[in-house]
């Protein structure tokens, strides 16, 4: 987590490192979804030493045939995900996050945005 990524087609570069000290800011905010497809669910349910059915009850909402993690309201009008400690500002099961969130910045809908991704991620250059 030492170097700068970049990718195709993005105007913008980030910075890893930035995420030790950011404090979740990507991780809370408007409800939104975080989407999961089988496979993530599997290893997530796999790493909290869940079934996948346990797992999808307590911790998934299905939405239009997919699914989402679960978010919860900490705030008035500020929501996080399930799995986003709000005392200590990180992701409790961070080592197999879904994809979505490995991937943010890099979504398309932030794609030639840097300066509005900017002001969420300090990572973001």
């Amino acid at each position: 987590m030492d170097r700068i990524v970049t990718e195709d087609g993005f105007d913008f570069s980030f910075n890893p490192l930035a995420c030790i000290e950011c404090g979740g800011e990507c991780c809370v905010g408007e409800s939104g979804y975080i989407w999961v497809k089988y496979g993530e669910i599997r290893t997530i349910a796999e790493f909290l030493n869940l079934s996948v059915d346990e797992f999808s009850m307590r911790y998934l909402k299905r939405v239009n045939g997919r699914y989402s993690l679960k978010e919860i309201e900490f705030e008035r009008r500020n929501y996080a995900c399930i799995f986003f400690d709000t005392v200590s500002r990180r992701c409790q099961i961070y080592q197999v996050r879904p994809i979505q969130c490995q991937r943010y910045p890099f979504w398309e809908i932030l794609k030639n945005r840097r300066e509005e991704v900017k002001k969420e991620c300090p990572g973001v250059i």
